[in-house]
């Protein structure tokens, strides 16, 4: 493939060439020339210190179990069926003897509504996360129980693993009402499998067992679990958004009260997790499982604090999403909720004088959070409902606190109807803020670098709360740096951007990828997270604008064969043919023979049945069936299809490569809600036209799709449905620089996505520069992933010597480089 030569109009003698310590280009065999050139004198964008920061969200057991640094599970015996059908109120625990979890008038307190009754003689284990409850030789750990025995009793507690005992046993006296006790362990060895065991001695109710580490992060009670805290503050984050996500706007909007009927499966409400732990709500967590809520809105204030992020809160708008889309008609449920959201900033910024200001003191905090952004609802996909109450909540905050910026959102998608109509209700509205999310994969990432330059400078900014690329191995996480020196570039539209999520526990996932992997005695940093750090902590004031020489435009027309498949649905399929441009017939397949002209490359069960196709399995998930000539090209695609039962409709592919590479129309999706086309690349996939719109079961549907070179128009029942070209470049070669005004340096960030080095011909546009410089380099073999053992992509920092106004560096294959030049 052809690069533009040493250009610029400059020699090779006309050179200098600088040299560096680097890591070994993974798999590299040959060199491609770029340039790149900076104008000094020019102004960009400039970039504000909050440009860069984190989500979190409780899932993968990011709280419990997780960055709240509680080492019992299920601390309080509030585990139910709500949050997961599994569960029981004594899961993680074991009983010797006689217990029972009592919902009655004995309760600790309203809101606290299960806890243990415990026969005499009987004992109780706690198993803790992952393979047990860690603890390290010489530290220390707390102790503390709510108890209550009428006539006295004595509580042993011992901390052991199967080798014996971890510490020395305690022994708590109990006698009278709900009192908490407390004791302190010091480990004797470290254990990743350790158990805590409650006995005792006489009749007792116990409630809220807890064991924490003395070590948490900054040593704060109630606190956080030190090395995943220190992950977040090592990236020096300039906000912090929580606590969702989908945590937010799924669920009932009720509050946890008996007036509700104590709902479990409710939105995530501030008022819920403030105030002392043991008068918290429980509440089922959307992805599966159970909040405690030790970690709540205090803990989330705090740790922005202590990182020196600017605090980001998320408030539902009454509007559910995630593939839940319903709102909410309760004028005074929504009324409430604004009302919650106005204490939420009193909370936050109100004197320790005020009332809500006054709860925040008491908590241990009088000084103010300075609280200056709220969003307001998360990837609603009802837009028109969506920002009717959207714009209630924002009057009423402007109102009272006209220095909040209120920000808004444009659904769950990167494009489509939801993400246009969102987008027009936002611009003339003029919102301070609109949140965009997406999850594609990384040739889209590559492809988009220049999503934002098109956006109106003069509209609404835009905060990219959630994006990634669909995997945690190098290549993804290039992809991604490749995207972000677009993000930079654009720093006067993009004014927030966050990766998501942020935590994994190793044996509770849920979603991948994720930033940060951990499990109860160990964490580490994906190859994402390295890029993330690298940019966090190298991010500039302002934009030195820059350009370089890139990869010729994508050439060849789509090509590939064809395929069926479902998601959670049964369907059957007729009358399939392909015919090539010229009229040709390609292929064609009534099934009157059979169905041996297809491979099975997905899941569930295919059958012939009466003439037709026939997926059975109304669970299962890619069912992906191929036929014909992956050198096809040029061709109509007709199909004929009928919905027999379950949750979507049909998925119809083409250009279809192998297994992680095609197109597929998705008609009925999400939960049947809407069409759209992706393209998979590499197993990732990426949305790239989409419309509202369901599927009926038992109608039979005629699916055309007519390909030519790399346009794509697609018709459903005879009428033009939509149409794409894939013709944008997945440029691997991607740079954007930046100046540091405290230091007075050149940052030049070059992001090389591929196989081969780039030699590189560097003009500074005639900056005095200093002849030495510090390059800090990622670079690993593209399916590189970072792990608990080995982590291949770890930045290294050397020093580049050679530097001048112009000057030649080879950026290694699969690298992402920053070089900071001291200019004099």
């Amino acid at each position: 493939m052809s690069r533009t030569r040493l250009g610029l109009g400059l020699s090779a003698t006309a050179l200098l060439t600088a040299t560096a310590v680097l890591p070994a280009p993974a798999h590299a065999a040959t060199v491609a020339d770029y340039t790149i050139t900076v104008d000094p004198t020019a102004r960009g964008a400039a970039i504000d210190d909050t440009m860069y920061g984190v989500f979190f969200e409780d899932i993968n057991r990011a709280a419990d179990g997780g960055l709240y640094a509680e080492l019992v599970q299920n601390r309080s015996f509030e585990y139910s069926t709500a949050d997961n059908r599994s569960y029981t109120p004594l899961t993680a625990w074991t009983v010797d003897g006689t217990a029972r979890v009592m919902d009655d008038d004995g309760r600790l307190n309203d809101r606290n509504r299960s806890y243990l009754s415990l026969g005499a003689g009987s004992s109780v284990t706690n198993a803790g996360y992952n393979t047990g409850i860690r603890v390290e030789a010489g530290k220390t750990y707390d102790f503390s129980v709510w108890a209550r025995a009428a006539s006295g009793t004595t509580l042993t507690v011992g901390l052991r693993d199967a080798a014996g005992p971890l510490a020395a046993t305690r022994e708590v006296a109990v006698r009278g009402g709900w009192t908490k006790y407390t004791a302190t362990f010091t480990a004797r060895r470290t254990s990743s499998y350790g158990r805590l065991t409650v006995a005792s001695s006489a009749d007792a109710a116990l409630d809220m067992v807890s064991l924490f580490p003395r070590d948490t992060y900054r040593h704060e009670p109630n606190g956080l679990r030190k090395d995943l805290a220190e992950k977040i503050e090592a990236l020096h984050p300039g906000f912090v958004r929580f606590p969702g996500g989908c945590l937010v706007n799924t669920g009932s909007m009720q509050d946890y009260s008996a007036a509700s009927g104590w709902q479990r499966a409710r939105a995530y409400q501030w008022k819920d997790t403030i105030g002392p732990v043991e008068q918290r709500a429980t509440n089922a967590n959307f992805w599966g499982y159970n909040q405690s809520y030790g970690l709540g809105y205090y803990e989330y204030f705090r740790l922005a604090e202590d990182v020196g992020a600017m605090p980001l809160p998320v408030v539902p708008a009454l509007v559910t999403g995630c593939g839940q889309n319903k709102a909410v008609t309760d004028d005074a449920l929504l009324e409430r909720h604004i009302q919650d959201t106005l204490d939420l900033i009193e909370f936050a910024n109100g004197p320790a004088t005020s009332t809500w200001g006054k709860v925040r003191a008491a908590m241990g905090h009088p000084k103010p959070f300075h609280l200056t952004h709220i969003e307001v609802g998360n990837e609603e996909n009802l837009p028109d409902e969506f920002f009717a109450r959207f714009q209630r909540f924002r009057a009423a905050i402007q109102a009272k606190y006209p220095d909040v910026k209120v920000i808004s959102n444009s659904g769950p998608d990167d494009s489509g109807t939801t993400f246009d109509t969102a987008w027009k209700l936002n611009r003339e509205a003029g919102v301070d803020l609109v949140d965009e999310h997406y999850y594609n994969s990384p040739q889209w990432f590559l492809q988009n670098n220049d999503r934002y330059d098109s956006y109106d400078r003069s509209g609404p900014k835009v905060f990219l709360g959630e994006y990634a690329s669909q995997g945690n191995a190098w290549s993804n996480a290039l992809s991604e740096a490749a995207y972000m020196t677009g993000l930079e570039r654009n720093a006067d539209v993009v004014k927030l951007a966050s990766y998501a999520p942020l935590f994994a526990n190793e044996d509770y996932v849920q979603w991948r990828p994720d930033l940060v992997w951990f499990n109860n005695h160990a964490s580490w940093g994906s190859a994402n997270y390295e890029v993330q750090k690298l940019f966090m902590n190298n991010t500039g004031d302002r934009v030195v604008p820059s350009r370089a020489s890139g990869t010729p435009s994508v050439s060849g027309p789509i090509t590939g064969a064809i395929g069926l498949s479902t998601w959670a649905t049964s369907a059957a399929y007729d009358d399939v043919s392909v015919t090539a441009a010229d009229g040709t017939a390609l292929f064609g397949d009534d099934f009157s023979a059979g169905a041996s002209r297809w491979t099975h490359t997905g899941g569930g069960s295919w059958s012939v049945q009466d003439g037709q196709y026939v997926q059975t399995d109304a669970t299962a998930e890619n069912t992906m069936v191929q036929a014909g000539d992956p050198a096809w090209h040029d061709y109509d695609l007709h199909v004929k299809a009928t919905k027999k039962s379950g949750k979507e409709g049909f998925l119809v592919a083409f250009g279809v490569k192998d297994t992680g590479n095609y197109y597929w129309w998705n008609l009925g999706g999400w939960n049947n809600t809407q069409s759209a086309v992706e393209q998979a690349a590499d197993g990732g996939k990426s949305t790239l036209l989409a419309k509202a719109g369901s599927i009926e079961t038992g109608r039979a549907y005629d699916i055309d799709i007519k390909v030519r070179g790399r346009q794509v128009t697609l018709f459903l029942d005879g009428q033009q449905w939509g149409g794409f070209t894939d013709d944008k470049p997945a440029e691997p070669f991607r740079q954007v620089v930046t100046r540091d005004q405290a230091t007075g340096e050149l940052i030049v960030k070059v992001v090389n996505a591929q196989d081969t080095a780039a030699r590189t011909a560097i003009d500074l546009g005639g900056a005095k520069v200093a002849s030495r410089a510090t390059a800090t380099t990622l670079a690993a073999a593209a399916d590189a992933v970072n792990s608990e053992t080995n982590t291949p992509v770890t930045p290294v920092t050397s020093t580049v010597t050679g530097v001048a106004p112009r000057f030649t560096y080879t950026f290694p294959a699969n690298s992402v480089t920053f070089l900071r030049i001291r200019q004099r």
